[in-house]
């Protein structure tokens, strides 16, 4: 399979899940995806994060080769949303190594701020940094304001994360 004749052809969830299954675990398959998602025009890199996040999430030993230039990739200017999105779900559930954690932090903390933001990536970056706050418990009160701040203005979506979010935090 070429994964980036797949990316530029019409992208649907079966097409996410051919690469999904063709990507495995393979380690080169992964990377040829990765280029994709960091070096290709705006469309294939929207198309790229979904299978990576997926990819991602089955075996997440794959991302740790990429995982400083990925997470570098969401200070860009203009990134799509769905970069973004896609990035921080992942950045959910692996671990992070420790020489990463401040600029997830600095960049997860910016995205949970920013109005314009959808909700998805708010409270994806509320997760990853509520999993840091594990590690560093002086970040919990400082997560707790600005999560307390938002969630009378938060969708839905972003209050029920946030409240479930307190409570984990309130156990730090």
């Amino acid at each position: 399979m070429n994964i980036l004749k797949e990316l530029q052809k019409d992208f649907n969830k079966s097409t996410c899940d051919q690469i999904v299954k063709y990507i495995g675990n393979d380690q080169e398959r992964f990377s040829m995806l990765v280029d994709a998602f960091l070096n290709s025009e705006y469309r294939i890199t929207q198309r790229a994060a979904w299978p990576l996040s997926y990819s991602v999430k089955k075996h997440p030993e794959l991302i740790k080769p990429h995982l400083r230039k990925i997470i570098n990739n969401l200070k860009k200017p203009k990134i799509h949303d769905a970069v973004k999105r896609n990035t921080v779900r992942f950045l959910q559930f692996i671990e992070i190594p420790k020489p990463l954690h401040g600029i997830t932090l600095d960049n997860c903390f910016k995205l949970l701020l920013d109005k314009k933001e959808p909700v998805a990536i708010k409270v994806f970056s509320m997760t990853v940094l509520a999993n840091l706050a594990q590690e560093y418990p002086e970040l919990k009160s400082e997560l707790i304001t600005i999560i307390e701040d938002q969630m009378p203005y938060g969708s839905p979506g972003f209050v029920s994360r946030g409240n479930k979010i307190l409570k984990q935090l309130r156990k730090i």
